[in-house]
């Protein structure tokens, strides 16, 4: 019966089952949907570093205690800035297992950036929020005044190559992904209305370079500058950073 394959069709060829591609459905939905609060949260979070080369270190932590109130309230954390983390990478995981052929393949520009930002997102978090906030001696919680810029000088002056690394490599991988995702957001929603987006390799590499190169500025005069806080005040940054293994060996 033409209505069956047969043992010579491919299994790629027969159509996904109705619950499947519903799923699928949902998923790009909750993928998506999330981008626009990772992407201001970036975009917030990112400018404070880039605007040091403009005040030194002294205008990026004024700026980055203002982007606190938004991503950093008992609201705001949960739910515009921890879930759509969660959300995206997750459902995006969950569409690539449930597709019959993926659309991309796992080592393009988009998955890899995106790999390389979920790990090294997860190290940032862990050295500059979870670790940071234990009460426990040395490190004593230390205070959202205390957690300014002066704690990335710390750890640019006291480990230099892994902490320029961590920045550097976090910010561009972030960069790369936003770019390539960015193009198949457009081309999913806003083909039909507006045109399909024709970005290729070189565009890409320009937003990184135009996202990574005034962080990277802003990073130089930050480290360049004196550390300026208390003897013990050191000693607690020293402590929660060394509560990560990137930071103890």
């Amino acid at each position: 019966m033409s209505g069956i394959p047969n043992d010579s069709e491919s299994s790629s060829t027969r159509p996904a089952p109705a619950w499947q591609r519903a799923a699928q459905t949902i998923l790009t939905r909750l993928s998506h949907g999330s981008t626009p609060f990772i992407t201001t949260f970036v975009l917030i979070h990112l400018t404070a570093p880039a605007l040091a080369s403009l005040g030194g270190t002294t205008l990026s932590s004024q700026v980055m205690l203002l982007g606190r109130e938004y991503y950093q309230t008992p609201f705001g954390e949960k739910y515009l800035v921890l879930l759509p983390l969660l959300v995206h990478p997750l459902s995006s995981l969950a569409k690539r297992l449930l597709a019959p052929r993926p659309a991309r393949r796992a080592t393009s520009v988009l998955s890899l950036a995106g790999y390389a930002a979920t790990l090294l997102l997860a190290v940032h978090f862990l050295t500059h929020r979870v670790h940071p906030a234990d009460a426990a001696p040395p490190v004593l919680a230390l205070s959202p005044a205390e957690l300014d810029y002066e704690y990335v000088k710390y750890a640019l002056q006291a480990w230099p190559w892994r902490a320029w690394f961590g920045y550097v490599a976090l910010t561009a991988a972030v960069a790369g992904h936003a770019a390539e995702g960015a193009k198949v957001v457009w081309n999913t929603w806003l083909r039909d209305m507006l045109g399909g987006w024709r970005g290729g390799p070189g565009r890409v590499a320009g937003v990184v370079a135009a996202v990574v190169v005034p962080v990277v500025s802003g990073l130089w005069v930050i480290s360049s500058e004196p550390l300026m806080v208390f003897g013990s005040t050191a000693v607690r940054f020293h402590a929660a950073f060394t509560k990560s293994l990137v930071y103890r060996l």
